[in-house]
Parts: C-alpha cells; structure tokens; sequence
C-alpha cells in the first residue's frame, strides 16, 4: 500500500493483472466496466501479447477501504499511457465508480507526478469517457498543459425493436439497398445464419474465420500477421470465458459465406472483426453477415449496434453515426 500526501483518507494500492479480475467480478464494488476493452480478462490476453516494450503500472484508488477507481497504466519512459493500443483496443479508459470520479482522478494526478511521470498520452477515448468527462476539466483547473486532438471515428447505431424499424430508420436509397440484396441471396438458395457461443462451436470453426479474415482484404491479410493470430486466440479464449464473445457464421445452401466475431456486452452488440469467402462476393455476402447480425441484436433486444473504429462506407450505408475519439495529453507540473 502506497500513501497518499494529498488527502488522509486517500490511498493508493498497487493492484496485477490478477487481482484486477476480483474487482471485475464483484459488482458490489460499483465499479463501471463500461467497454469490453476495459475488462481485466481483455487486458491480459493484451498485456500478454503486446506489454513487452513497457512497464505495467495498475494501481486503485480508495477511501476508508472502498475503491473509487482502477488506474490501468503502462508506462514508458517518464509518460503512462493506459493498457491497450488503437490497433486492437477501439476503446480504452479508466475504471471509475460512478459519482466518484473528481476524487478519483485527483488522487491519480497526484499520485502519478510523486512517481514522476510527466506525461499522460491517452488514446481512443470516447465522448462519454471517464478521461474526457472528468479528468480532462481537472487537469485544465489545475492549470496543467492539456492538449486534446482527434483520434480516429468509430460508428454505431440505436436500435429500434424491430427489423422493420430498424430498415424505416435507413435512407430510402440504402433500405431500398439492403432489400434488394437479401431477395438476391434468398433467390441463390437456402439461407442462413447461425450465432455460436461455446467454446468447441467457436475453436471448431476459428480457422475458418481466420482464413475468410485473410482472403477478404490485402489490409487484413497483412493485420493478421501469427503474432496477431496468438494475440486474438487469447483474447478469444478469455472473452468466451466470459459469455460476451461469439461467432456469427451465415451459410448458403450450407456451405459458409461469411464469418462475424463480435461480443454482446451489456446490451451493446460489438462487430469486432469478419471477412467472407470471395467467390460469394457478387452476392454482397460481406455486408449482408452485418445487416443479418443487426437483425439478431434487434431480435434479442440489444440497444445499440457498435460497428467500432473506422469509417469504412458500409457502416453509413447501414445506419451509422459517428462517435468522434481523442487522444488526450497532460504534461503534469514537475513543481
């Protein structure tokens, strides 16, 4: 345990990458793990593939014995970043109980310039994040050198709660769009579109994914490098653990078409990764597996439809909005 100069009551405990799942799995602790990218078991499978070029700095934060946060850092030189990368990690942020975060991030500014560390370098942080609602307004009060830049567009989408909602909310020319290409599959046979959850069905067919990920696209053949492969094999098998990774397959006469990889965290549906098989392309099987998995969150009653990082056209065409992200550096005062 760690003391604290600023506030008595404040104390700052050095946490692992295996303490932290005790936190995640204890919802008395009112901590908000609010993105998949947040999750202990999410930032081990990374720290284990990627954390060898930095330090790992986990610390909470509490008062009279309750935790008010979780500080995710890795450290490099005299700047801390959080855990995670823009590559893999769409979100990141700090873990804050709700209504605490003023105390919480005034305990973390404080503690880390003890440490000297002169930096915080911030990536993927959404509009609603703890980092940009809470932490960027007290690092400009206290008068430290705040610089907020742009960080990439993610998408996504409400959802209405029915299919035929959901197509009403489209503009005329991409619902018109939409139908048109699920009368073309429907008319090339036997459709279908199956959602697999456990972990047999999903390694079963993980090669599968792999290859269609691969042959999809130049750019994620070359992403999907045996590195990257040992990286989302560990992630998958930690994410299945949890009950929020499943495989999304949609087949046509029988033979699959198309492979979507997402998670179904806390009523938000994630499309994380996919690819199709090519000879399938003239029937818009890459964009159709999209639309089919949209029409499963509808009819489980998911509220929202992340598409994730990237502004790639089908995300518009099927009903995105963007979601601007920031990178968010503090230069904190050495005095």
């Amino acid at each position: 345990m760690i003391s604290n100069d600023f506030d008595p009551e404040i104390e700052i405990v050095p946490e692992s990458l295996e303490s932290l799942p005790d936190y995640g799995n204890s919802p008395e602790t009112g901590l908000d793990w609010d993105h998949v990218f947040t999750l202990p078991q999410w930032m081990k499978a990374w720290w284990k593939s990627f954390g060898g070029k930095s330090a790992l700095y986990l610390f909470s934060v509490r008062k009279q014995g309750r935790v008010l946060g979780i500080a995710p850092l890795q450290i490099k030189g005299d700047a801390a970043a959080l855990v995670g990368d823009p590559d893999v990690c769409d979100y990141l942020d700090f873990i804050v109980s709700p209504g605490e975060e003023k105390n919480f991030f005034a305990a973390v500014l404080g503690h880390i310039a003890g440490q000297g560390i002169s930096q915080l370098d911030l990536r993927c942080l959404r509009p609603d994040s703890a980092a940009i609602r809470a932490l960027l307004p007290l690092a400009e009060k206290r008068g430290f050198q705040v610089i907020r830049e742009p960080d990439g567009i993610s998408l996504e989408t409400a959802l209405p709660g029915t299919w035929e909602g959901y197509l009403e909310s489209l503009a005329s020319k991409q619902r018109h769009e939409v139908k048109r290409k699920f009368r073309r599959l429907d008319e090339a046979g036997s459709a279908e579109f199956t959602v697999f959850h456990d972990s047999r069905s999903i390694h079963e067919r993980l090669d599968i994914f792999f290859r269609l990920f691969r042959e999809s696209r130049t750019d994620k053949s070359e992403f999907m490098t045996p590195h990257m492969e040992f990286f989302f094999k560990g992630m998958i098998d930690a994410m299945v653990e949890l009950g929020i990774l499943k495989l999304g397959i949609l087949a046509l006469n029988r033979e699959t078409t198309a492979a979507v990889l997402f998670f179904d965290y806390r009523n938000r549906i994630y499309l994380y990764n996919n690819g199709y098989e090519l000879k399938f392309g003239h029937l818009s099987v890459g964009i159709l597996s999209k639309a089919v998995l949209i029409r499963y969150a509808i009819d489980n009653k998911r509220e929202i439809f992340d598409f994730l990082k990237g502004t790639e056209v089908y995300k518009y065409r099927l009903g995105g909005n963007e979601v601007p992200l920031s990178r968010l550096k503090i230069t904190l005062d050495p005095s």
